[in-house]
Parts: C-alpha cells; structure tokens; sequence
C-alpha cells in the first residue's frame, strides 16, 4: 500500500466520521492509527513502525515542522483539501517519548458552514441569543472537543446580519468570510492588549477571545466588555461554578469583572440514541450569577442540567447508560 494510500485512508475516514482527532502512537513494534469522536477512540489500522514513521514525516512536512527534529516537542498546522473541493483546517501536535519514538496527533477544524450543533434543549440556545442581546461578557466552558468554540461562532453569525464581528484567537481556529479575524503574533509584537486596541478603532459590535487562560487575557476580556462591546471567550472549567472559581484566580478587580460579566454557559455534546451528538447547556445568569459571585456553591451543577437530561432520558432520546454519564457534567 503506498504511502499516499494510507494518507487518504486515515484522513477521509477521520472527516467521514467527523472526527475531532486523528492519533499516530507508537506500540511496541507498529504504530496504532485512532480517531476521537466525543472522547472515544477508535481504531482504523495498525500499521508498520516504518510506515507510522513515514506518515509522521508526512505530515510534519506539510505543517513545514522540522523533519529532522524528532524529540522536541513540535507544533504546525496545514490545510486538508478533500476530493470535493472542501478544505479543513488541521493543527498537528508532535512529541518524542523515551525510546526518542515520534507520536502525532492532528485535531480537526471544520469550516462552520459545516459545524452546525443540533441542540438537546432547544429553549437553551435561544436563552443563548437573548445574552448577546446584552452588552458585557460571556463566557462557554467544557472539556476539549465539546464545541464552545462552534456554538461562539454560531452566535455570531447569527448576530453577523446586522453588526460587525472581530476576533482575537491564538490561534484562529475557524475561518469565517464575514468575520474580521485577528491572530496573536508574540514575534511580531501583537499580543491580546494591542491587538484589542486596534479592534476598538474599527468599532466593532462583538468580539470573539479565543480563551481567557491568564491574567492578562482576562483583563483584556473585561476592559472590552466594559467599554460597551458584547464579548464571547471561553475558559476551562468543569461546570458554571468553576468558572467563577477560575476568574476570581486571574488578577482582575473583582467589582469590574462582576459587572462585565452577563452568563456563562457549560457545554457538552450528548450521544442520543439515533447515534448522533446533541449539545447541552447549563447557564447562569441574573440573581444566580450575582449570588454565585458572592458564595460559590459546592454543586457540580445547576438543577436545570439534571432536570433537562432526566427529560429526555423520559423522552428516550438518550439512553440511561449516557443520562447516568453525564449527570455531574
């Protein structure tokens, strides 16, 4: 089978299943080829340790990665253009383990005219829309792959028709034609601050920070909220307490962040029984939000989420197995 082959095989497979992630793992003597689809692995082929080396280098090679660099950790990123013209963008990560073996992972990111999230509660998402309705701050958080960054985008493209939309990613992760999207270049002196204010001189309604994972980000974040701008970020926690958690860690006046901020929304993606994936939100907002800010509760979540999956769990749309998995978030 020719190198081109098993190319073509693994990526067409992993975009066919809409998978988020592609692994190549060394073994003991092969390498194990995997795609993650909700936070499932599964396997495509195991292949020759030769070939597994040859599909790395590959890839390093399309992602312009040092070949020659097998140890050190690496990252790139390239554009997959499929037999139908469509394109996907892939961000590929290396790192050599102790026996100086190479291991890959891509992660997928698909064009949003393709990432449409159905929704298990269709009430929560225009809860969603009446947020942005506001001006301030909110925040999506979840696990990896449980598309925050797809429903942002979602967001804003419906709010897309009447005004005008920036974003400040680290990286871009999808490319949107009516969006104006900023990419942070720390070589090229372009960190969150200054790229926010050249955002504020082409006044736009709504902004989009990729993530608030320091100190720094999340000034950025509420100094824009405040200034009269809908601003939607995420941040990793484990549910819409944690978030409050995380944001009191970060270096921000805390009278300031209380009042830039008007939700925030945990997200995952729920198997339902027709063996598709629906989103779930938990949201606070209003009294609750202000209540939590002053005492976190020790929930995991809110009585909405438990409430929301026992009724589909009555609806049979999801199964027991997935309403017990995801009861905690």
């Amino acid at each position: 089978m020719k190198l081109e082959d098993y190319v073509e095989k693994f990526m067409s497979t992993c975009v066919k299943n809409r998978a988020t992630d592609l692994y190549l793992l060394p073994k003991l003597d092969d390498y194990q080829v995997m795609y993650k689809k909700l936070n499932r692995c599964h396997l495509i082929q195991e292949v020759p340790q030769q070939v597994g080396e040859q599909l790395i280098a590959f890839f390093k090679f399309q992602a312009d990665m040092a070949l020659s660099e097998k140890r050190r950790p690496q990252t790139g990123a390239y554009y997959w253009h499929q037999e139908d013209g469509k394109v996907v963008h892939l961000r590929l990560s290396t790192v050599g383990d102790f026996l100086n073996r190479e291991s890959l992972v891509i992660r997928f990111i698909y064009p949003i005219s393709e990432a449409h999230i159905q929704h298990l509660d269709p009430p929560q998402w225009h809860e969603l829309i009446e947020l942005t309705n506001k001006r301030g701050l909110l925040l999506f958080s979840g696990p990896m792959g449980s598309g925050k960054t797809t429903s942002i985008y979602q967001l804003a493209r419906y709010l897309a028709k009447e005004k005008v939309v920036m974003t400040i990613e680290d990286p871009v992760e999808i490319f949107e034609k009516d969006f104006l999207q900023l990419q942070v270049n720390t070589r090229a002196k372009m960190n969150y601050e200054q790229l926010l204010k050249v955002g504020l001189r082409h006044r736009p309604d709504i902004f989009i920070i990729g993530e608030i994972r320091d100190n720094h980000t999340a000034n950025v974040a509420v100094k824009a909220a405040l200034s009269g701008h809908l601003v939607l970020s995420t941040v990793h926690a484990q549910n819409v307490f944690g978030v409050i958690r995380r944001l009191k860690q970060f270096d921000v006046d805390p009278e300031m962040l209380q009042q830039a901020l008007c939700g925030v929304a945990y997200q995952r993606l729920i198997p339902t029984k027709d063996d598709e994936v629906a989103a779930l939100f938990d949201i606070m907002q209003g009294k609750q939000l202000q209540t939590a800010f002053r005492e976190i509760p020790e929930n995991k979540m809110t009585a909405n989420w438990g409430n929301c999956l026992a009724r589909e769990y009555q609806k049979s749309r999801i199964s027991e197995e997935t309403l017990v998995e995801y009861q905690e978030g």
